[in-house]
């Protein structure tokens, strides 16, 4: 079976919707600081966005370890178990790092910014999750996954800035 990252590669307006409204980068894995995990876990960063934030695997295997999201501002949360998650999360919910609440409300109301600027954004949004054989939850269900993985494992996967050894503060709170 086909990697997930080079089905991606492989589609063109897959990738640019990744890329914007998604703010996903595969081409931009490396993190700005020294990074670990408190648990020694392996740590591997594999793309970006465009405010010096980091995807990265974390244990060994492929692409459906545990996915966690690192800013440039020193926070950092789990995100999503697998690669194919993450990318549905940003499909349906691309704002989601402007959603800090979680919330179905929140998320409608980031939408209707987002769709001012982007009134194609639902049809795009489709035509990528085809291109990629993904089926969509929906604004609801993905936000509950998020908060569901992210204070879970949070406690799990925390990240240390190594030169200091301070601990990344969680992205979101129970």
């Amino acid at each position: 079976m086909e990697s997930l990252i080079a089905a991606v590669r492989e589609q063109e307006e897959t990738a640019r919707f990744l890329a914007w409204p998604g703010d996903f980068d595969l081409d931009h894995g490396d993190h700005v600081e020294e990074v670990h995990l408190a648990s020694g876990a392996a740590l591997e960063g594999f793309a970006g966005d465009g405010a010096g934030g980091t995807y990265f695997f974390c244990g060994e295997g492929g692409e459906e370890r545990p996915v966690l999201y690192a800013d440039s501002e020193g926070g950092a949360a789990p995100v999503a178990i697998g690669l194919p998650e993450l990318v549905r999360l940003l499909l349906v919910v691309p704002w989601w790092r402007d959603c800090q609440t979680l919330t179905s409300t929140e998320s409608r109301e980031l939408e209707a910014e987002y769709r001012e600027d982007n009134p194609d954004l639902v049809a795009r949004r489709d035509r990528a999750a085809a291109a990629l054989g993904l089926s969509l939850p929906d604004q609801a269900e993905a936000l509950v996954r998020l908060r569901e993985v992210a204070i879970q494992l949070g406690e799990e996967f925390v990240l240390i800035f190594t030169p200091e050894g301070h601990s990344y503060e969680p992205l979101f709170t129970p």
